[in-house]
Order: C-alpha cells, then structure tokens, then sequence
C-alpha cells in the first residue's frame, strides 16, 4: 500500500505561535504533491502536533518554552491550503516521535513524507516508521522546512543514513 504523509503543516508552525517562513513557502509544492499522490491511489495521512494547556509544565514545554499547537486552537489546525479531504486520516500526535504507526503501516509498504519541521519532526516520523521492517520511506526534500537551511540539510542527510530516499 501506498501512504503520503503530511507531517505537521499547521497553523502554529506556518503563520502562528512559532511562525516559519520556510514553512509557508512549501505550501503549494505540498498540495500538488497530495494531488498527485490521490490520483495515484495512495492513502492520504496528515500529523497534527497535539498538545494541551499545561504544555509550559510538560518535558518538551521546559525546553521549548513557547505554547503552540494546543488542541482545538486555531494554532492546531492544519493550513487551509492543505485541508484534508473527507477520506483522508489525521493523526493527533501528543509528542514527536509517535511510533504507533504500526497501525496503519506494514511491512512492504511505501510512504513518502512532506511536512515540517524537518529536523524534529519529520525525522522522528520517518525513523519510527523505518522501524516497520521492508518498509520504503521517500521524503520530498523541496516540500519540507526548518528552521534554517543548515539543519534542513543536517536532517535529510541523517535520514539518508538510515535509508531513507531522499528526492528532490
């Protein structure tokens, strides 16, 4: 089976509370590559970084002290440009790194992944998925953003080491 994954292209991380342009800038490439991956038959999946109002006390609140992505807020919500559609899945995921993903993927199937931040984010999702034997991980490197170029590159090059296929 086919998956396309849209990792956490929120509000909160385009034009919210941690605001990021490159983030904005891959908008478009993203929905064409969702209509590209729909007309192919593949399962569409969107992430949403999930958290609640005591996120300043949490583990991650204490290192990255800024509230975002709380859920039911604006903030949470996935980009209008980018609205699932009604078959689509969506994914609330209360930590990066969310390794359930065993529930919907299985060995031999093919994911390919778009999103942000890349080098939290998108990593994590892509190493946990790895974790699915003989499963094939394509991340699009030109529908991905972070918080600066050098850690864009930084992380596509760390999941390349670990097998991923990076395209372009």
């Amino acid at each position: 089976m086919k998956f396309f994954i849209v990792i956490d292209m929120q509000i909160g991380f385009t034009t919210g509370s941690l605001a990021n342009p490159a983030a904005q800038e891959i908008i478009p490439r993203i929905k064409e590559e969702i209509e590209k991956a729909r007309k192919e038959g593949a399962t569409i999946v969107y992430t949403r970084d999930t958290h609640q109002e005591n996120y300043l006390e949490t583990g991650e609140g204490k290192h990255l002290p800024i509230k975002h992505c709380v859920e039911g807020t604006d903030d949470w919500q996935i980009v209008d440009e980018l609205k699932p559609g009604d078959d689509d899945v969506i994914i609330n995921k209360d930590h990066f790194g969310y390794a359930a993903w065993a529930d919907y993927i299985e060995p031999g199937d093919e994911v390919t992944m778009v999103g942000t931040v890349t080098s939290i984010c998108v990593t994590s999702n892509a190493l946990a998925i790895k974790m699915i034997e003989n499963v094939e991980v394509n991340i699009l490197a030109n529908c991905c953003a972070d918080l600066s170029p050098t850690t864009h590159k930084a992380a596509l090059e760390v999941m390349k080491c670990c097998q991923c296929n990076i395209l372009e």
